[in-house]
């Protein structure tokens, strides 16, 4: 159990790098799908059955398809070539990540779990979903909502972030053609078929 933690906690790094290194859009979906599927195997190797299922229906399942549909719906399958339309965008996620980074490493050396794991994995009950719903609701509610507030943050980003520049009008009516400079051939216009009554010679 333990090599084959070890081996899908590095292939879900590997995906999470995927995501966020890909310049396209559905090719970052797809890394991220990757992701969560070997999350979802990191809690079947905790006996985690309830979690594990959960993370495959509702995350690599329901919510992926959300994610692609609004890629889709906004066009943003192409890849990012130019200018970001956020201004700073690059520099503030430099600067987020390396402070999360930082932040995730103080906590692995400082952290002290209030109980021994045998004990809160009893407490859990295998991860049945009373005792998991139970532990969301009650012990850990507020990190329970700051996640479902963090989901939403990351939604509206994605739409910022994927904003494609309307196109220009040239502001000349539909009905209307522009002057031609001097010394312009004028177009040819279409001729209008004439047809000969008998007796009538057409030149």
């Amino acid at each position: 159990m333990m090599v084959a933690f070890i081996l899908l906690g590095a292939l879900a790094l590997v995906g999470g790098v995927l995501t966020i290194a890909a310049r396209n859009a559905v090719h970052a979906a797809l890394g991220l799908v990757f992701t969560l599927l070997c999350v979802a195997g990191l809690f079947a190797t905790m006996s985690a059955s309830f979690l594990s299922a959960t993370q495959v229906i509702v995350y690599a399942g329901a919510i992926m398809v959300l994610f692609l549909f609004v890629i889709m719906m906004l066009n943003a399958n192409a890849p990012v070539t130019g200018q970001d339309p956020v201004p700073l965008v690059r520099e503030l996620a430099g600067i987020g990540g390396a402070l999360l980074a930082g932040a995730l490493v103080v906590l692995a050396f400082t952290f002290k779990d209030p109980q021994p794991l045998a004990q809160g994995a009893a407490a859990l009950r295998e991860g049945s979903a009373g005792a998991v719903g139970e532990n969301l609701l009650t012990r850990f509610l507020l990190p329970f909502e700051a996640v479902s507030i963090l989901l939403l943050i990351a939604i509206i980003g994605a739409v910022a972030l994927v904003q494609r520049p309307a196109a220009q009008p040239d502001g000349l009516p539909d009905d209307e053609t522009a002057e031609l400079p001097a010394g312009t051939a004028a177009p040819v216009t279409a001729l209008t078929p004439t047809i000969n009554t008998p007796g009538e010679v057409r030149a």
